[in-house]
């Protein structure tokens, strides 16, 4: 008789143990040796039917599974127990109902691994004494009351509400802090602008003043210059006489009210007043560039000039006081 691969069968001699068949060809004698069992040494998948359970904090579960196991003793097997499937789906479901009766709603859900691993060393530890192995479990379906599954669906969506109102602040939140560093850089690169313009504009401005302080210091020094010539005092007071008819011919077109001296009409007085300024600076100023040194008449040589300034200017008021008799004669 040959046996297949995987397979032993039990073999009793006159109702009694008598040995285990190993694949391959094995002999037995008629009427005496009997088959009585053959066990199959394969892994075999036996569905746990679905029973409910109550969690530790009371909340009624449906469940089912899958157990895994094989037979590592036919012996055992054969004759430990009548119906060794039938036992070991009723010794999964007690352990299943045990295990969950342990834990909570959520840890069930959690640690859905650790559950199966119990559930495992659980049956193993019964199954020992039948020959039986029980290699894995696998929890194939949980189901909830109505009303639990809604406030969980409940709690699901108002945690995914929570989650979405901290991005939407948060994604607000750094949305601010660019824009408020954006107006930050934005003024600072302004204000650097202005400051940097300020001081062109100040540097233009001080280059423009230094420009026209530097003409008018070479105005007044080639005025001074001319001045010092033989004619140059004639031209100065021709130049002044024609700023005093110009000055009050703008003042004639105005209508404001002006307070004049009384010999406003009297032009050679004010032209003879003017030439007697200028002169007077003009000896000033001739006086701190010339050493105060007695001659050897005893006399200051500035004094001597005044004398002679104050001479042509007496001179200059009577040409003019005649030039204007003059044109008064003939009008």
């Amino acid at each position: 008789m040959f046996v297949p691969q995987q397979e032993a069968w039990i073999v009793e001699r006159m109702g009694r143990f008598h040995r285990i068949l190993e694949p391959g060809l094995n002999v037995l004698l008629p009427i005496v040796d009997k088959i009585k069992y053959v066990q199959s040494l394969k892994e075999i998948a036996i569905d746990v039917p679905k029973q409910s359970a109550i969690t530790s904090d009371n909340v009624t579960l449906s469940i089912d599974g899958v157990l895994y196991l094989r037979i590592i003793d036919p012996y055992r097997a054969s004759y430990g127990v009548e119906d060794p499937e039938f036992a070991i789906t009723q010794l999964a479901q007690t352990t299943m109902r045990s295990e969950l009766g342990k834990m909570s709603l959520d840890k069930v859900f959690r640690e859905r691994e650790s559950l199966n691993v119990s559930i495992v060393d659980s049956i193993n530890k019964a199954s020992e004494a039948w020959g039986i192995a029980c290699l894995r479990y696998e929890i194939r379906d949980i189901r909830l009351p109505s009303r639990v599954h809604e406030a969980m669906q409940m709690q699901v969506e108002a945690e995914r509400r929570k989650r979405a109102a901290i991005l939407e602040s948060e994604g607000r939140r750094e949305a601010e802090i660019n824009i408020a560093e954006g107006k930050r850089q934005s003024r600072i690169l302004a204000s650097e602008a202005d400051r940097q313009e300020q001081i062109n504009k100040a540097s233009g401005e001080a280059a423009a003043m230094l420009a026209v302080a530097d003409a008018r210091a070479r105005g007044l020094l080639t005025l001074s210059k001319a001045l010092h010539d033989m004619n140059g005092k004639n031209a100065a007071s021709l130049t002044l006489a024609e700023q005093y008819i110009s000055a009050f011919k703008h003042l004639a077109k105005t209508n404001n009210t002006l307070i004049l001296p009384a010999n406003t009409g009297d032009i050679s007085s004010f032209v003879a007043q003017a030439l007697s300024v200028y002169k007077n600076v003009s000896t000033h100023n001739l006086e701190s560039q010339v050493p105060n040194n007695n001659n050897e008449f005893g006399l200051n040589t500035s004094s001597v000039m005044n004398e002679d300034d104050d001479t042509s200017d007496l001179k200059e008021r009577k040409k003019l006081q005649a030039a204007n008799v003059s044109k008064i004669d003939i009008e």
